[in-house]
């Protein structure tokens, strides 16, 4: 337990303590922080704690603006500064306990803190990693005898995204402008998306980075994954339609991906590690693995619109529902001999589970605008309009406490003026 007062029902207990970047109205400086119960511990006022072997001599890496140096020391660094983290957050360590003076230097509430992107991300790459939502997808397209293509089970498909979009959770999402065609018999037309819906995935930050042209193998994958978020990779169907063939996403994908500000290490998360799912038929050898790597996340999906009182819950869903693992989809990435860097950012793809309410998109939930989603009180939603806001939450439930992500959240704002 830790000495600071952490509620049973709190994502940041001293089980999880996610890394975040931060700063304060006092100290607009972007600096590294942990996520302690309601607190935030600032990292840059107790560097003398590390003492340990490796940070004693890399700790010049948490007083960076951003987590990518820290990211790059790799598994044995961040075991390190974990284990310190847990010891002095204890209640039966005093080196801060009983040091009112550091706390009020170092312990800032979560309530007076501006949350920023918790690295630079060089390269954002998507995946489509959920047999669930791929198979909805395909059939509302191709019908059920087609819904998979042929590569599906073999590979895990993805695609290279827009890196210069990420945006933290909190920021507005302008609606997208673009060209649609909705009637196949007449020119394409310019204007706002009308088919505007987002998108419930998870991502990973990557660690240390491989040589170009040298692939990281299934059984190193684990050594390059630093830790995960919750992320709403926004969509604009319409405009999606119209341009992805054939080369597929582009300006449908391109205006905004928001992800949640604190990112849990796989060490928090190894507790809820699962059996992975069967794949049939087995993947080449390159990408089995046989060690757990898929997560007990609970996932959900509130949706606020302005004419109802709170936000109503649209999706309840789990991590566990992937099929392609964050292993695998790094492997095949670099299969090639493609080289990753620290703080690239891979998506799950959109998690979508086997019932109903369990869909990660309004594309699916509405199945394709065919049935309104009833949010009461006389709203209804196909797609989102202007002014709803998407908030995304998720955590791992353990005996007496949750390691949490918080919250993905984002408001929709009306499209540009642009003739």
């Amino acid at each position: 337990m830790s000495f600071l007062q952490v509620s049973q029902d709190s994502h940041f207990p001293l089980q999880n303590l996610p890394y975040g970047v931060f700063s304060t109205s006092v100290n607009p400086r972007h600096r590294i922080g942990v996520a302690i119960g309601e607190h935030v511990l600032d990292l840059c006022g107790i560097s003398e704690f590390f003492t340990g072997p490796v940070m004693s001599q890399r700790n010049a890496a948490l007083q960076e603006p951003t987590l990518n140096a820290f990211m790059g020391l790799g598994r044995e660094a961040w075991k390190e500064t974990r284990d310190t983290l847990q010891r002095i957050l204890s209640s039966n360590e005093g080196i801060l306990r009983d040091n009112s003076n550091l706390q009020s230097r170092c312990l800032i509430p979560q309530n007076q803190v501006e949350m920023h992107l918790p690295a630079l991300i060089g390269d954002y790459t998507d995946f489509y990693s959920s047999k669930n939502h791929a198979t909805n997808v395909g059939t509302m397209f191709r019908g059920k005898e087609n819904a998979l293509m042929p590569n599906w089970v073999h590979l895990p498909v993805g695609y290279h995204g827009r890196a210069s979009s990420v945006v933290i959770s909190g920021t507005p999402v302008r609606r997208p402008l673009g060209q649609t065609r909705s009637d196949d018999t007449k020119p394409p037309v310019f204007g706002p998306c009308k088919l505007l819906d987002f998108e419930l995935e998870m991502a990973f930050f990557c660690g240390p980075g491989n040589n170009l042209g040298e692939p990281i193998t299934i059984e190193k994958a684990q050594e390059h994954i630093f830790g995960m978020v919750i992320m709403n990779d926004w969509s604009a169907r319409d405009i999606q339609k119209w341009e992805y063939v054939p080369l597929g996403p582009f300006l449908g994908k391109n205006f905004a991906t928001t992800i949640s500000p604190w990112v849990v290490t796989m060490d928090a998360l190894q507790d809820f590690a699962i059996a992975n799912p069967v794949q049939e038929p087995t993947p080449l050898p390159y990408l089995q693995h046989t060690d757990p790597y898929t997560f007990d996340v609970n996932l959900e999906v509130s949706l606020n619109c302005e004419n109802i009182e709170r936000p109503v819950t649209i999706c309840t869903t789990n991590f566990k529902n992937m099929y392609w693992t964050p292993k695998q989809q790094l492997v095949h990435h670099t299969v090639t001999g493609c080289n990753v860097r620290p703080g690239d950012l891979m998506g799950s793809g959109t998690i979508s589970g086997e019932t109903p309410d369990s869909y990660g998109s309004m594309l699916e939930l509405s199945w394709k605008g065919t049935k309104p989603l009833d949010l009461g009180e006389g709203v209804t939603r196909k797609f989102l309009q202007d002014g709803d806001e998407v908030i995304m939450t998720g955590y791992c439930q353990g005996n007496g406490y949750r390691v949490g992500f918080g919250e993905c959240r984002g408001k929709i704002l009306p499209a540009t003026n642009v003739q």
